[in-house]
């Protein structure tokens, strides 16, 4: 499911800082260092193109996609055998339900503030996509986030070669007159460099444990409740390295880094660790 264009401020700055990166890389970097026309600069240019092309794709796509959305016919089926995990309040014993959307939430739902709905498998509300990171759209916006790693490196690697190339070349009047254009270059570079890979690293971590951000903090807490108890907290949909890994990028390895999510399921039940014990429970 697809929604409507959303753009803000912080999608429109976005979008600016990818087309001024971009062209700064072509135009400036890539010509002052190879030149553009010679068959280096056309082939940092094409593959610099294609990464761009593909951190742009999935911006835009994580913008638009749904992240998942809970139906108000939603009901739990508490006397389904297949699916021994119920997620319940902290208070009470009660099955999860949103006063504010007045039905149920699934396993990993959470009401966001902002859209002002239960979003499936919620991970976090992104200023920055203007829209939730969730069920549906997880995935596309982790591929946007390596995308994008790579374009910020890449173009980083040019513009020092470039700036190196023409202290080289002692071209200093010429190099004067791209001074402004290196300067807010390397000011919109290094630090997008840095908190992105810290981003990716930390989704990176996320994806291994089969954790949202939502579900690490209450994690967090669950763990200090259980060890004050003398009990191990384990989370539930930690399946292991490989299939928390499958389960979000997908069966097919060589399609890990596309914009596919035709494995993602319906996002109302997600198996757990209960299911590989009640599946080894059986064989014996």
């Amino acid at each position: 499911m697809k929604r409507g264009c959303s753009f803000s401020f912080h999608t429109a700055a976005v979008f600016s800082a990818i087309a001024f990166i971009y062209f700064s890389t072509i135009f400036i970097f890539i010509e002052r260092w190879f030149g553009l026309m010679s068959s280096p600069g056309i082939m940092n240019a094409v593959v610099f193109t294609g990464v761009a092309g593909m951190c742009i794709f999935n911006y835009a796509g994580a913008i638009r996609k749904d992240p998942g959305r809970v139906l108000s016919s939603y009901v739990p089926d508490i006397e389904d055998a297949q699916n021994p995990v119920h997620e319940i309040k902290r208070k009470g014993g009660d099955l999860r339900f949103c006063q504010k959307c007045s039905h149920f939430k699934p396993p990993r739902a959470h009401h966001c503030r902002v859209c002002k709905r239960c979003v499936l498998r919620m991970d976090h509300h992104c200023i920055w996509i203007n829209n939730c990171v969730g069920h549906a759209n997880y995935k596309i916006f982790f591929v946007f986030i390596v995308f994008a790693v790579i374009s910020c490196i890449y173009s980083l690697v040019l513009l020092v070669g470039s700036l190196t190339n023409d202290s080289q070349n002692d071209e200093q009047q010429t190099a004067d007159s791209f001074r402004t254009v290196y300067v807010i270059s390397g000011l919109l570079l290094v630090p997008l460099t840095i908190t992105l890979s810290v981003l990716l690293g930390w989704h990176i971590y996320l994806i291994l444990q089969n954790k949202t951000t939502i579900e690490y903090h209450e994690g967090v807490r669950a763990m200090w409740l259980a060890e004050k108890g003398g009990n191990v907290y384990k989370h539930p949909y930690d399946l292991g390295t490989y299939e928390n890994l499958t389960m979000v990028l997908g069966p097919n390895i060589l399609c890990w880094l596309c914009p596919t999510s035709t494995h993602i399921g319906s996002g109302l039940r997600f198996r757990t660790t209960y299911d590989n014990i009640a599946g080894a429970s059986i064989t014996k």
